[in-house]
């Protein structure tokens, strides 16, 4: 099972997003049979079946395993990730293309895409992939914000030049800066 799957497919997105699709999808979290599905959601097993099919047809569940149960098979499935990412793309861009300005918050939910659809695309089943996540917060005056913008470019930059090479892996580095959610936060 995936970490992640991102969703691009308009087909996906559509067929994941019914509610009892949802709940079917969370019961297989492991591997059951829709017989198991249906009974924790008080449902047929014909009715779990027909939403697991839907599913399958839009890979966001997999078959694992059949067994025999009195003399008919019976389907043994699971979700194909543990997380289901909807890309912004499903929508379409309303209005101009990219931002240009890139201090503002149109640039930085452009690379939140960029971010989005890079992490997904991983072969996060392998576990000497070298990534790194850091959060922190910072807070500055009104009056230093610009001297801090400065730095924080200057300081990025020097890495940029210092690393940015043509021989090693290739690593793509996000930084986001934006205000927290509190205006008395504000950065």
């Amino acid at each position: 099972m995936r970490d992640v799957l991102y969703l691009d497919r308009v087909t996906q997105a559509e067929t994941l997003l019914k509610p009892q699709r949802i709940e079917v999808l969370r019961r297989l979290a492991e591997p059951r049979s829709c017989t198991e599905v249906a009974a924790e959601l008080d449902q047929t097993p014909q009715r779990v079946y027909y939403h697991v099919k839907r599913m399958l047809d839009a890979d966001l569940v997999r078959q694992v395993a059949e067994r025999r149960v009195r003399g008919i098979s019976e389907g043994i499935y699971q979700a194909a990730a543990r997380s289901y990412w909807l890309s912004p793309g499903l929508v379409g861009r309303i209005g101009p293309g990219r931002t240009r300005d890139r201090l503002s918050l149109g640039h930085l939910i452009d690379l939140m895409e960029d971010v989005q659809r890079d992490v997904a695309a991983l072969d996060l089943t392998r576990p000497d992939l070298p990534s790194i996540g850091v959060s922190g917060e910072i807070r500055v005056r009104p009056e230093d914000r610009a001297a801090f913008l400065g730095e924080l470019q200057r300081t990025l930059q020097d890495l940029f030049t210092r690393y940015g090479g043509a021989e090693g892996d290739a690593f793509r580095l996000a930084v986001a800066c934006y205000p927290t959610g509190d205006p008395d936060d504000r950065v």
